[in-house]
């Protein structure tokens, strides 16, 4: 069986959920003899010499690199080589804007099996303007009356498919595998970073994940804690711009860029506190695996964040800068409610969450 990933910027990971998610997945899938994975990525994210990783096939293809034109001109291309150089068997679209070109292999491969993931309803972003908020609402609709499978990474985005498109979806969220915490060694050596010493974000610096309320409301509580935020900007410069301007005269506050690996769980391993100040999300990784490493969470009170760990995390009211101030003062001057409740998630994870390797047995129902 021919397996042909589309829409993520390619793995490695460096950054990103659906690239963690198809990494996760692909890398499983290509353990298995009879399945060969292909994983398209564009050459800004994946090296063009990495050819395979853990078995996967890694296929470089050419994009407009321009915030509009990035993705679909590279997913365009891909949809045709999947049908056409590589004869997949099946083609799995990642997002509402690659589900744009699902009609190609639909219309000139029909016994492909063609598989649709909905991992967020990235319309509502701020980044995007009204002419590519229609596009990816026209990629989502495609997706859900046209692919031969469709999945959901939530509950809550399951029950929008289902009353929107009347259509019936799969429930796969994220894998989340148990962690255990190590301790800080290469961020004391690289950043002075200290358990405990510091409150940790990972997040894209785009506009609706919300780093400029986090960066707001740390400056407004008198704290010796560090804040640490991993990730990079993304087509969003002028954001990226507006948060270091908004940063510069604190050196409490550490911009980190992308980090993976070791350096990553070191990150999460010796937090105090991980926030997620994001206006909206489909089911947020970095969520789930600050809480397999047992770090107390805050989160604003969107809709999949009251869900998706129970009443085992902090929340805030989203988007408001005092009320997320006046949280972060409280959970910081507590010690065993914040304890408590990060042992209750990593329970709750356990309990309510399948491993990866769960997830891609889940996921290959769909392929057959």
């Amino acid at each position: 069986m021919k397996i042909a990933m589309i829409g993520q910027k390619g793995i490695p990971t460096l950054f990103g959920g659906i690239e963690r998610h198809v990494e996760k997945i692909s890398c499983s899938l290509a353990r298995e003899k009879n399945r060969e994975v292909f994983v398209y990525a564009r050459s800004y994210y994946t090296p063009k010499k990495t050819k395979k990783f853990k078995g996967v096939n890694i296929i470089h293809l050419p994009s407009i690199q321009t915030k509009h034109l990035d993705a679909i001109s590279h997913i365009f291309l891909a949809s045709w080589h999947a049908i056409f150089k590589i004869r997949a068997d099946v083609i799995h679209y990642h997002g509402v804007g690659p589900a744009l070109c699902l009609w190609i292999p639909k219309l000139f491969k029909p016994s492909a099996k063609v598989v649709f993931t909905l991992h967020c309803r990235d319309y509502f972003h701020k980044k995007w303007g009204s002419a590519a908020r229609f596009f990816l609402r026209f990629g989502e609709m495609i997706g859900c009356l046209l692919a031969d499978e469709v999945i959901a990474v939530s509950e809550e985005i399951q029950e929008y498919i289902a009353k929107t498109y009347k259509r019936k979806s799969s429930f796969i969220p994220h894998g989340v595998d148990e962690e255990e915490k190590i301790p800080a060694n290469l961020i004391v050596r690289k950043w002075g970073l200290k358990k405990d010493g510091y409150i940790l974000a990972v997040s894209r610096l785009i506009p609706h994940k919300g780093i400029h309320y986090l960066i707001e409301a740390y400056q407004k509580i008198k704290t010796d804690k560090k804040l640490v935020i991993v990730g990079p900007s993304f087509y969003t410069r002028d954001y990226k711009n507006e948060l270091a301007q908004r940063a510069k005269n604190d050196t409490r506050i550490i911009f980190l860029d992308a980090q993976q690996g070791k350096i990553l769980k070191e990150l999460f391993s010796n937090a105090c506190l991980f926030i997620n100040p994001s206006e909206q999300e489909g089911l947020p990784v970095t969520v789930l695996e600050a809480a397999s490493f047992g770090v107390p969470i805050l989160l604003s009170d969107i809709k999949i964040h009251k869900k998706m760990l129970g009443d085992n995390v902090f929340l805030f009211r989203n988007k408001s800068v005092k009320n997320l101030a006046e949280e972060m003062e409280k959970i910081l001057g507590e010690q065993k409610t914040p304890l408590k409740k990060s042992r209750q998630a990593k329970n709750y994870l356990k309990n309510n969450y399948d491993s990866w390797a769960g997830i891609v047995e889940k996921t290959v129902l769909k392929y057959i």
